[in-house]
């Protein structure tokens, strides 16, 4: 038997609507921050939290609807899991640029 005799267990992963629409989002969340670079339309910092915000946008429309973190036996295992992740990922960086901007002990 070959691996590709067992077909039983394929999952939908999503359609073609959903595919085209996770395409729009993310060019769509990709032009937005480049405009506003290009054309000088916002203040520095306003521009990097804009930036920011659309990278957040953008990782979470990828999730969702190309890495289908909602689909599979235990869809909410997944993202529960996800978000345990990004506190501790945001709780590490957070907590070392505290560090190192507040450490000011000589």
């Amino acid at each position: 038997m070959t691996q590709h005799e067992n077909h039983g267990d394929h999952h939908n992963h999503g359609s073609l609507k959903s595919y085209v629409i996770g395409f729009v989002l993310s060019i769509v969340l990709t032009i937005i921050p480049l405009v506003l670079v290009m054309n000088q339309m916002l203040d520095k910092t306003a521009t990097v939290i804009t930036i920011m915000v659309m990278a957040v946008l953008q990782f979470v429309i990828q999730l969702f609807f190309f890495m289908h973190v909602r689909e599979g036996e235990k869809p909410r295992y997944n993202v529960q899991t996800l978000i345990l992740g990004l506190v501790i990922v945001f709780t590490i960086i957070a907590g070392s640029i505290w560090i190192m901007t507040f450490n000011n002990l000589k």
